[in-house]
């Protein structure tokens, strides 16, 4: 009142305001217990100015009549009742600067975490929040607005002594002329001029100074508490790099003083701007944006319908949540659009980092729920269409076992299922039930975790069964849901079946069996170095490359506890990061020699320790389809008609990125006197189908009769699984038979000597024609179920398969997979 100033205007706001918020970052520090007392001291205050404010308007004093205060009356109610905005302000100008004042509503939620009952105690305290605020703010400004008018000189000479024909203002009425006003620069007393209007009315002015300190304190101690402890939890989630320093709490109750010296730092910032008017747009934007994002994760909440989220408010409703939501969002616009604007970059940016990082916290969010949903009805409202073969997309159950025990496999896989069809990994469990069900359980977060991290679109399927056989057969009756099924089954070739148990053979072609029963597709996988590297892998490094996603290099660990053939044991587990052409530089370059410090064994003579040349290949080949594939050549060899999956698979793997610059040549067998013919029926056939090849090659010789060493080499290669029944008694023979069914008899040999010699010589036209495509596609030779004993029938593929580039043999369930029709 009297002008007293320290510097000047601005400057002492920065000295007062600087003070204070140092005070209130002591109050703040010393603990939840102090702020709470702190809190109860102000409002008191608080109630007793508003008190005295409420009991000053029924004191109408002759001294304060100049200075615009008249008491109640009605013709000042009446005039004041109407919008009257001066200088450029606008209703949206006053109300950002007015907003921030309602921003303390959610005090008790920011500080949930404090509370003895957050659940009852933060809708109750809310809802009374915003009640008794919105009672209080609109019963001052009728009260001030029934009392006071707008404009006053405070000259108590502005009686009117004779009555005034053109004055119709209320204070004319009440024998006072402020018109003056209107053409002087203006009065320094009236509701437009004072903004100290409320210390004039009220019975002692000094009072209404201290609530006026006090609502502020409660705000900014209530803000500097809070924001804190919201900044902290999120910094524990670890969803942003950077800010994990902040999560660490200090004392009983946690509290998190590194977040308290950078609001109070921000605050400072702001204090020093010393200009309310500029800064509560930019508080108001923030406040309305997260108001906004509240409404909206209340509605989507809702619209989620997650049995977890059940609001008890009797008058809920989750349309009005959107309705706020997006008037906030208006709002901000209307206050001030650049800010609004930065407001959204920001918090867009904020949101499009946390969806790429994908960070490993489960909040039980409204968003997960609702792509459950999405998810759900979706699926129900497949089950009720009926498949057609336009739609028909190869869906497939890999026995990968554990996913990353044959990444080559997987990856082949991916490249003809991924964004197009289901991909699954069967893993079958076996051994005693208690054992594997545990493992069972850790598995499928494990694996499914790894899947997600190498960016594999994939789900796996654990099951326990008594063998092999058993396991398929339930993964391929139950995996899936509704239209979302397999329908093709995928293998890897049993490499070592010569030298296995035939029991274990028999049980594996039997799973082809029980494939073409339960009407599914299958693929066959063959890699000459093999596809099996668990015995490359350390169980520790799994676990510790999943915690940690950037690892690139080549990790080697010598295992010591068992003396094998190579006496090495290498670990690997490529992680997603390693499909960067910079990482597979890595892993080529230190691959071949890798050098490691043992943890375990930091002495001497095992601090380096290079692979075998077998291990070193099969390391290789198990990257080999992670990288760009070059411009090279698929080659489909369609020997049979099985629906069109033969050519299907080799056109999805085109359509990839890695494999869009190879080419795919087709070969059929055909008669000589034919091939012309044969070769443009083909090439209108692909034409037809619409896809694309670069040459067609018709193979007259197909039914040659193959070299006599080649032949030779498979008799040897049989040797030991035939039953040679004519050398043997009768019983003996039958006897053996009986024990040992996949032992091949010498009329079974006779028999089938055609289907033997076409599967030799397939694989010297293989080698003629197709050594150096990038994959093989070929039609999967089948056998009539227990026809052919189980040791010829692998002999087949064997003699099929071998010193081959990466092959696929396929066979469809005759169910058509492509149409002339778009």
């Amino acid at each position: 009142e009297n002008g007293t100033l320290m510097i000047d205007e601005m400057n002492d706001i920065r000295i007062i305001g600087a003070i204070t918020v140092v005070i209130l970052l002591g109050i703040s520090i010393a603990g939840m217990e102090w702020e709470a007392k702190a809190q109860i001291v102000l409002l008191v205050i608080l109630i007793l100015a508003i008190g005295d404010f409420v009991i000053g308007t029924f004191i109408p004093l002759d001294s304060k009549k100049p200075k615009g205060f008249f008491g109640y009356k009605a013709e000042i109610f009446m005039e004041n009742f109407g919008p009257d905005f001066r200088q450029d302000e606008t209703f949206f100008s006053v109300f950002a600067i007015f907003f921030p004042a309602a921003t303390g509503i959610l005090a008790g939620a920011n500080i949930s975490g404090d509370l003895a009952d957050p659940q009852s105690a933060i809708p109750k305290g809310t809802l009374l929040a915003i009640l008794i605020t919105t009672l209080v703010y609109v019963g001052i400004a009728v009260s001030v607005g029934s009392c006071v008018v707008r404009d006053a000189t405070g000259n108590v000479n502005d009686t009117i002594v004779t009555e005034l024909t053109n004055c119709t203002a209320a204070a004319c009425k009440l024998n006072y002329d402020f018109s003056s006003c209107q053409s002087q620069a203006g009065c320094h007393y009236g509701l437009m001029n004072n903004f100290q209007v409320m210390s004039m009315v009220s019975g002692f002015a000094p009072l209404i100074s201290a609530g006026i300190f006090s609502a502020t304190l409660s705000s900014a101690l209530a803000s500097l508490v809070s924001a804190p402890k919201i900044f902290q939890a999120l910094c524990k989630d670890s969803i942003y790099p950077g800010f994990q320093m902040f999560a660490k709490g200090y004392g009983k109750n946690n509290e998190p003083l590194r977040g308290y010296i950078l609001t109070f730092l921000i605050a400072l910032g702001f204090i020093l701007i010393a200009e309310l008017n500029v800064i509560a747009p930019i508080i108001s934007n923030f406040f309305l944006a997260s108001y906004a994002l509240i409404n909206f994760s209340v509605f989507h909440a809702s619209l989620a319908k997650s049995p977890g989220w059940r609001p008890a408010f009797k008058y809920y409703n989750m349309w009005i949540s959107l309705v706020g939501a997006i008037l906030c969002c208006i709002v901000m616009f209307v206050i001030n659009w650049w800010a609004a604007l930065l407001t959204y970059v920001i918090v867009l940016g904020l949101y499009i980092y946390v969806t790429y990082k994908k960070p490993d916290v489960n909040w039980g969010s409204s968003t997960q729920a609702l792509t459950y949903l999405n998810a759900l009805q979706h699926s129900i409202r497949l089950s009720g269409v009926e498949d057609h073969v336009k739609n028909f997309r190869p869906q497939c159950l890999i026995m990968t076992g554990a996913p990353n025990a044959r990444p080559a496999l997987l990856h082949l896989v991916h490249a003809f299922t991924k964004n197009v069809g289901l991909m699954i990994c069967g893993h079958v469990h076996m051994g005693p039930r208690r054992q594997a069900m545990k493992e069972l359980s850790t598995d499928l977060a494990k694996y499914q975790r790894w899947l997600i991290k190498n960016k594999m679109k994939a789900f796996y399927a654990p099951v326990h069964a008594e063998d092999l056989r058993d396991g398929g057969q339930y993964l391929m009756q139950a995996a899936g849901l509704g239209r979302m099924r397999p329908n093709t089954l995928v293998v890897g070739f049993k490499k070592n079946w010569r030298q296995g148990d035939m029991r274990d053979v028999e049980t594996y072609i039997n799973l082809f069996h029980d494939a073409f029963d339960v009407q599914y597709g299958v693929v066959v996988i063959r890699l000459q170095e093999g596809l099996d590297i668990s015995h490359l892998q350390g169980q520790d490094l799994l676990s510790s490359q999943e915690k940690s996603p950037c690892a690139k290099d080549v990790i080697v660990k010598v295992d010591y506890s068992k003396k094998s053939e190579t006496d090495t044991s290498i670990a690997f587990a490529p992680s997603s990061s390693e499909r960067t052409p910079t990482s597979r530089k890595v892993v080529e370059q230190n691959a071949p020699k890798p050098k490691f410090h043992h943890p375990f064994f930091p002495d001497s003579k095992s601090s380096s320790s290079p692979l075998n040349l077998a291990d070193q290949r099969l390391l290789d080949a198990s990257s080999q389809f992670q990288k760009k594939q070059g411009k090279s050549n698929i080659d489909v060899w369609w020997l049979f008609d099985d629906g069109g999956l033969t050519l299907l698979i080799p056109y999805l793997i085109t359509t990839k990125k890695k494999w869009k610059d190879c080419k795919i040549r087709v070969f059929i067998g055909g008669k000589i006197n034919r091939i012309d013919h044969d070769r443009r029926a083909m090439a209108t056939l692909l034409s037809k189908f619409r896809i694309d090849f670069s040459d067609i090659m018709v193979l007259g010789d197909i039914n040659t009769k193959p070299k006599k060493e080649n032949i030779a080499a498979f008799e040897e290669m049989i040797e030991p699984f035939r039953l040679h029944e004519d050398d043997k008694e009768q019983e003996v023979a039958d006897k053996m038979k009986e024990d040992e069914p996949w032992r091949i008899t010498d009329n079974e040999l006779e028999l089938y000597k055609t289907k033997t010699y076409r599967q030799i010589r397939l694989n010297e036209l293989l080698k003629e024609h197709s050594s150096t495509a990038n994959i093989i596609v070929m039609s999967l030779p089948v056998a009539r179920k227990g026809a052919v004993s189980s040791a010829l029938y692998m002999a087949w593929l064997e003699v099929l398969s071998k010193d081959l580039p990466p092959i696929l043999l396929v066979r469809g369930n005759h169910q058509s997979v492509l149409t002339f029709y778009s």
